[in-house]
């Protein structure tokens, strides 16, 4: 197999000025709706890229949990690496890979820490073996097992047998505040559209053709 062999046509679609929203959270909506009818297993899947004190980036995938003029929300355990990172340098990018509609958005803002009250709301919205799970694992840390994993689940279990499971002290989410977020659409030969909505000081947005 040769690498530099593997290739494709992106022809699914061309991206004008024209059909873009004035602000990008309605495009965003727009788009996210699209990928939810073209039946995508997730959706809501984006990958969420922070820098550690040294500069080194890290990435992992996980899920938009709400959407609004704010910004974009995701949860996670607060000791996890993405969280600590985001304690040192809380600027953050989120990419969405819509690859069978040939279409991806990326992110660019600043994570703030969610309220208590917003956290909660969705973690009792969880299914309750979610809410173990997140009881049951030091996210990111060393584990000697599945097997040991697998008995602190089972101890959270019988821990909340008799009750509601209540929101870990160490569980929250944040909410990504954009400063600017990039729609590209696939094109022929390579010579994909690409626009860039750039916040302004007085909140509005300016769009940008960028080359491909």
């Amino acid at each position: 197999m040769k690498l530099e062999d593997i290739r494709r046509e992106y022809s699914k679609g061309g991206l004008r000025r024209e059909m873009l929203a004035d602000e990008p959270t309605a495009q965003f909506e727009v788009w996210l709706q699209q990928a939810v009818d073209a039946k995508f297993s997730d959706p809501t899947a984006m990958v969420v890229a922070t820098v550690d004190e040294t500069g080194q980036p890290s990435q992992r995938i996980v899920l938009l949990k709400h959407l609004d003029e704010k910004g974009f929300v995701f949860f996670t355990n607060t000791g996890s690496r993405k969280a600590q990172e985001l304690k040192g340098n809380n600027k953050v990018s989120l990419h969405f890979p819509w690859h069978a509609i040939e279409r991806q958005v990326i992110v660019y803002g600043e994570a703030k820490p969610l309220s208590t009250a917003a956290v909660a709301k969705y973690f009792l919205s969880r299914p309750q073996e979610s809410q173990l799970a997140a009881w049951a694992s030091q996210q990111s840390r060393p584990v000697s097992s599945r097997k040991a994993l697998m008995e602190t689940f089972h101890a959270m279990k019988a821990k909340f047998s008799n009750g509601d499971i209540p929101l870990p002290d160490f569980w929250g989410g944040y909410c990504v505040e954009p400063s600017k977020i990039e729609f590209w659409q696939g094109g022929d030969h390579r010579l994909h559209d690409r626009f860039m909505y750039v916040k302004q000081p007085d909140s509005t947005w300016s769009i940008e053709r960028l080359n491909p």
